[in-house]
Protein backbone atom coordinates (compact mmCIF):
# COMPACT_ATOMS: atom_id res chain seq x y z
CA UNK A 1 0.00 0.00 0.00
CA UNK A 2 1.24 3.54 -0.70
CA UNK A 3 1.95 5.70 2.35
CA UNK A 4 -0.71 8.22 1.23
CA UNK A 5 -4.02 7.21 -0.37
CA UNK A 6 -5.06 8.37 -3.82
CA UNK A 7 -7.69 11.08 -3.92
CA UNK A 8 -10.54 8.70 -4.78
CA UNK A 9 -9.47 6.19 -2.14
CA UNK A 10 -9.25 8.88 0.53
CA UNK A 11 -12.15 8.92 3.01
CA UNK A 12 -13.71 12.40 2.91
CA UNK A 13 -16.77 12.00 5.15
CA UNK A 14 -15.79 11.38 8.78
CA UNK A 15 -12.10 11.02 7.88
CA UNK A 16 -11.27 10.20 11.50
CA UNK A 17 -12.71 6.75 10.82
CA UNK A 18 -10.32 6.10 7.95
CA UNK A 19 -7.40 3.70 7.97
CA UNK A 20 -4.89 3.28 5.18
CA UNK A 21 -2.40 0.85 6.71
CA UNK A 22 -1.96 -2.58 5.18
CA UNK A 23 -2.63 -4.44 8.44
CA UNK A 24 -6.14 -3.00 8.87
CA UNK A 25 -7.09 -3.40 5.22
CA UNK A 26 -5.86 -6.98 4.98
CA UNK A 27 -7.54 -8.01 8.24
CA UNK A 28 -10.93 -6.77 7.01
CA UNK A 29 -10.56 -8.46 3.63
CA UNK A 30 -9.60 -11.71 5.35
CA UNK A 31 -12.56 -11.67 7.75
CA UNK A 32 -15.35 -10.46 5.44
CA UNK A 33 -17.13 -13.49 4.01
CA UNK A 34 -18.10 -11.90 0.71
CA UNK A 35 -17.42 -8.74 -1.26
CA UNK A 36 -19.33 -6.76 -3.88
CA UNK A 37 -17.71 -5.90 -7.19
CA UNK A 38 -18.87 -2.92 -9.26
CA UNK A 39 -17.79 -1.83 -12.73
CA UNK A 40 -19.07 -0.35 -15.97
CA UNK A 41 -19.42 -2.77 -18.87
CA UNK A 42 -18.54 -2.14 -22.49
CA UNK A 43 -21.96 -0.63 -23.16
CA UNK A 44 -21.55 1.91 -20.37
CA UNK A 45 -24.00 0.15 -18.06
CA UNK A 46 -23.30 -0.09 -14.34
CA UNK A 47 -22.84 -3.57 -12.91
CA UNK A 48 -22.42 -4.90 -9.37
CA UNK A 49 -22.28 -8.50 -8.18
CA UNK A 50 -21.51 -10.25 -4.89
CA UNK A 51 -18.86 -12.95 -4.88
CA UNK A 52 -16.43 -14.92 -2.75
CA UNK A 53 -12.95 -13.49 -2.50
CA UNK A 54 -9.61 -14.40 -0.97
CA UNK A 55 -6.39 -12.53 -0.34
CA UNK A 56 -2.95 -13.94 -1.07
CA UNK A 57 -0.26 -11.45 -0.13
CA UNK A 58 -1.00 -8.20 -1.93
CA UNK A 59 -3.41 -9.77 -4.44
CA UNK A 60 -7.17 -10.17 -4.10
CA UNK A 61 -8.64 -13.13 -5.98
CA UNK A 62 -12.28 -13.09 -7.07
CA UNK A 63 -14.45 -15.92 -8.30
CA UNK A 64 -17.23 -16.02 -10.87
CA UNK A 65 -18.97 -18.23 -13.39
CA UNK A 66 -17.67 -18.11 -16.95
CA UNK A 67 -21.29 -18.51 -18.07
CA UNK A 68 -22.07 -15.08 -16.62
CA UNK A 69 -21.27 -12.48 -19.29
CA UNK A 70 -20.98 -9.81 -16.64
CA UNK A 71 -17.72 -11.23 -15.28
CA UNK A 72 -15.95 -11.28 -18.65
CA UNK A 73 -15.38 -7.53 -18.68
CA UNK A 74 -13.82 -7.72 -15.22
CA UNK A 75 -11.56 -10.63 -16.11
CA UNK A 76 -10.57 -8.77 -19.28
CA UNK A 77 -9.14 -5.85 -17.33
CA UNK A 78 -12.07 -3.55 -16.66
CA UNK A 79 -11.57 -1.12 -13.80
CA UNK A 80 -13.49 -2.27 -10.75
CA UNK A 81 -14.45 -1.09 -7.29
CA UNK A 82 -14.51 -3.86 -4.68
CA UNK A 83 -16.25 -3.34 -1.33
CA UNK A 84 -16.02 -5.71 1.65
CA UNK A 85 -17.96 -4.98 4.85
CA UNK A 86 -18.29 -6.50 8.32
CA UNK A 87 -21.11 -5.33 10.61
CA UNK A 88 -20.18 -5.58 14.29
CA UNK A 89 -23.15 -3.95 16.05
CA UNK A 90 -26.39 -2.06 15.62
CA UNK A 91 -26.08 1.45 17.04
CA UNK A 92 -29.40 2.50 18.57
CA UNK A 93 -29.56 6.19 19.35
CA UNK A 94 -32.29 8.25 20.95
CA UNK A 95 -32.93 10.01 17.64
CA UNK A 96 -33.56 8.33 14.32
CA UNK A 97 -30.97 10.62 12.74
CA UNK A 98 -28.11 9.16 14.80
CA UNK A 99 -28.96 5.48 14.36
CA UNK A 100 -26.02 3.71 12.77
CA UNK A 101 -23.96 0.52 12.74
CA UNK A 102 -20.50 -0.29 14.00
CA UNK A 103 -18.70 -1.65 10.98
CA UNK A 104 -15.37 -2.31 9.29
CA UNK A 105 -15.18 -1.85 5.54
CA UNK A 106 -12.66 -1.72 2.71
CA UNK A 107 -13.02 -0.03 -0.66
CA UNK A 108 -10.51 -1.19 -3.27
CA UNK A 109 -9.95 0.13 -6.79
CA UNK A 110 -8.06 -1.70 -9.52
CA UNK A 111 -8.10 -3.59 -12.80
CA UNK A 112 -9.04 -7.25 -13.06
CA UNK A 113 -6.58 -9.73 -14.56
CA UNK A 114 -7.87 -13.15 -15.55
CA UNK A 115 -5.84 -15.92 -13.96
CA UNK A 116 -4.72 -18.42 -16.61
CA UNK A 117 -1.49 -19.86 -15.20
CA UNK A 118 -2.14 -23.41 -13.97
CA UNK A 119 -0.23 -23.02 -10.72
CA UNK A 120 -1.85 -19.67 -9.92
CA UNK A 121 -5.29 -21.14 -10.61
CA UNK A 122 -4.66 -23.77 -7.95
CA UNK A 123 -3.29 -21.14 -5.56
CA UNK A 124 -6.42 -19.03 -6.01
CA UNK A 125 -8.76 -22.02 -5.68
CA UNK A 126 -7.04 -23.12 -2.46
CA UNK A 127 -7.17 -19.59 -1.08
CA UNK A 128 -10.88 -19.18 -1.82
CA UNK A 129 -11.64 -22.59 -0.29
CA UNK A 130 -9.64 -21.58 2.79
CA UNK A 131 -11.54 -18.29 2.94
CA UNK A 132 -14.85 -20.17 3.06
CA UNK A 133 -13.55 -22.24 5.98
CA UNK A 134 -9.90 -22.48 7.08
CA UNK A 135 -8.70 -26.06 6.88
CA UNK A 136 -11.12 -27.01 4.13
CA UNK A 137 -8.49 -26.44 1.43
CA UNK A 138 -6.45 -29.36 2.82
CA UNK A 139 -9.36 -31.78 2.48
CA UNK A 140 -11.45 -30.72 -0.52
CA UNK A 141 -10.57 -31.92 -4.02
CA UNK A 142 -9.18 -29.08 -6.08
CA UNK A 143 -10.87 -28.26 -9.43
CA UNK A 144 -10.13 -30.29 -12.52
CA UNK A 145 -9.02 -28.68 -15.78
CA UNK A 146 -12.60 -28.96 -17.05
CA UNK A 147 -13.98 -27.29 -13.91
CA UNK A 148 -11.47 -24.45 -14.26
CA UNK A 149 -12.80 -23.89 -17.78
CA UNK A 150 -16.24 -23.22 -16.32
CA UNK A 151 -14.93 -20.70 -13.80
CA UNK A 152 -13.39 -17.26 -14.09
CA UNK A 153 -10.80 -16.46 -11.46
CA UNK A 154 -9.27 -13.04 -11.61
CA UNK A 155 -6.78 -11.08 -9.61
CA UNK A 156 -6.69 -7.45 -8.48
CA UNK A 157 -3.62 -5.90 -6.84
CA UNK A 158 -4.29 -4.44 -3.39
CA UNK A 159 -2.64 -1.13 -4.21
CA UNK A 160 -5.36 1.54 -4.11
CA UNK A 161 -7.58 1.00 -1.10
CA UNK A 162 -8.86 2.45 2.14
CA UNK A 163 -10.60 1.15 5.22
CA UNK A 164 -13.29 2.83 7.29
CA UNK A 165 -14.19 1.73 10.80
CA UNK A 166 -16.90 2.85 13.22
CA UNK A 167 -16.77 1.79 16.87
CA UNK A 168 -18.33 2.94 20.11
CA UNK A 169 -21.74 3.99 21.42
CA UNK A 170 -24.39 6.23 19.85
CA UNK A 171 -23.50 9.89 19.37
CA UNK A 172 -26.73 11.63 20.34
CA UNK A 173 -27.11 15.38 20.42
CA UNK A 174 -26.81 16.88 23.89
CA UNK A 175 -30.43 18.06 23.71
CA UNK A 176 -31.60 14.44 23.34
CA UNK A 177 -29.69 12.92 26.27
CA UNK A 178 -32.57 13.52 28.68
CA UNK A 179 -35.14 11.73 26.48
CA UNK A 180 -36.64 8.61 28.16
CA UNK A 181 -35.49 6.40 25.26
CA UNK A 182 -33.13 3.44 25.56
CA UNK A 183 -29.87 3.89 23.65
CA UNK A 184 -26.92 1.59 23.19
CA UNK A 185 -25.45 -1.20 21.09
CA UNK A 186 -26.74 -4.57 19.90
CA UNK A 187 -23.60 -6.62 19.11
CA UNK A 188 -23.71 -8.86 16.05
CA UNK A 189 -21.47 -11.75 15.16
CA UNK A 190 -21.26 -14.49 12.56
CA UNK A 191 -20.99 -17.95 14.06
CA UNK A 192 -21.36 -21.46 12.78
CA UNK A 193 -24.16 -23.75 13.86
CA UNK A 194 -24.16 -27.54 14.25
CA UNK A 195 -22.85 -29.22 11.06
CA UNK A 196 -25.61 -30.77 8.96
CA UNK A 197 -24.28 -33.70 6.90
CA UNK A 198 -25.20 -33.99 3.25
CA UNK A 199 -27.99 -36.54 2.64
CA UNK A 200 -25.70 -38.47 0.28
CA UNK A 201 -22.68 -38.54 2.62
CA UNK A 202 -20.99 -41.94 2.80
CA UNK A 203 -21.52 -43.74 6.07
CA UNK A 204 -18.72 -43.70 8.59
CA UNK A 205 -17.27 -40.29 7.67
CA UNK A 206 -16.77 -38.28 10.82
CA UNK A 207 -17.16 -34.52 11.00
CA UNK A 208 -13.67 -33.00 10.56
CA UNK A 209 -12.35 -30.86 13.39
CA UNK A 210 -12.25 -27.74 11.20
CA UNK A 211 -15.99 -28.21 10.52
CA UNK A 212 -17.01 -29.20 14.03
CA UNK A 213 -15.29 -26.15 15.52
CA UNK A 214 -15.04 -23.68 12.63
CA UNK A 215 -12.72 -20.72 13.09
CA UNK A 216 -12.41 -17.74 10.84
CA UNK A 217 -10.24 -14.62 11.17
Amino acid sequence: MPEAPTERARVHRLPERAAYDRETIEAILDEALICHVAWTDGDGRARALPTIHARVGDTLYLHGSRAARAWRAVAGGAEVCVVATIVDALVLARSAFHHSMNYRSVVLYGHGREVTDADELVTAARAITHHVLPGREAEARMPTAEEFKQTILFAIPIAEASAKVRTGPPKDDAADLELPIWAGLVPLETSGGPPAPSPDLLQGIAVPAHVAQPRRP
